[in-house]
């Protein structure tokens, strides 16, 4: 995605909030020790801060709708030739795993607002068969959609420069990690979901599966 000069200031901008959201991340995964924590130690990194964004149906969300959730989180744009097909895959295998009862929420944001609009969204997400009732798909303002993403669940992006973009679909360079966040609005983990060694289905999936239900658990 270009940028013309007068956005300047606003990519300066989410530079700095991609280079704080992979300190706050490299220090997360780091205390997580490589998703090798023991899930009784799921201590807190930090609080989620209110925000409002736009889900797949064109409905205002903020964090008071996940308010006594627990929820697993991650970013990615539609258009993605990469990594994106592929989480949002291990997200449906994680709403495929959640027990009916649980009240656990997934959250997909897009770093992509101007063309993931909510109904790009909804379609993707039916697309990998996603339960609208416990998935939400949220867009909004590039502004917002750092905050919450980099601000308060180290989820960073940052847009490729145009003569940088290998393909018309590589607009964008961000994090693959799912991260968790319990009943009170508290950052509680994050696990990367690709990339050399990791195990998703035998190792990560059964992790981030259990720090929600430890989570749940909690009072």
């Amino acid at each position: 995605m270009a940028e013309n000069p007068r956005q300047l200031p606003h990519t300066l901008w989410l530079g700095f909030s991609l280079l704080s959201g992979l300190l706050g991340l490299a220090v997360l995964l780091s205390l997580m020790e490589g998703n090798r924590v023991r899930l009784h130690e799921l201590p807190v990194f930090g609080r989620v801060a209110d925000f409002t964004l736009t889900n797949q149906a064109a409905q205002t969300i903020t964090l008071a709708a996940l308010s006594n959730h627990v929820w697993v989180a991650d970013i990615i744009f539609t258009r993605c030739a990469g990594p994106c097909p592929r989480m949002t895959a291990q997200m449906k295998s994680l709403q495929d795993l959640l027990p009916p009862a649980s009240g656990a929420k997934l959250v997909t944001l897009t770093t992509d607002p101007d063309f993931d609009t909510p109904p790009v969204l909804k379609k993707y997400g039916g697309r990998f068969g996603a339960d609208f009732n416990r998935w939400t798909f949220l867009t909004g303002t590039k502004r917002e959609i750092a905050s919450l993403g980099s601000g308060s669940l180290k989820l960073s992006a940052v847009p490729v420069k145009l003569e940088d973009q290998k393909s018309v679909a590589d607009l964008f360079i961000h994090t693959t990690i799912f991260v968790v966040v319990d009943k009170h609005a508290q950052l509680r983990g994050a696990f990367e979901t690709g990339g050399e060694g990791v195990d998703w289905t035998n190792i990560v999936q059964p992790r981030v599966l259990a720090a929600v239900h430890q989570l749940e658990m909690e009072k």
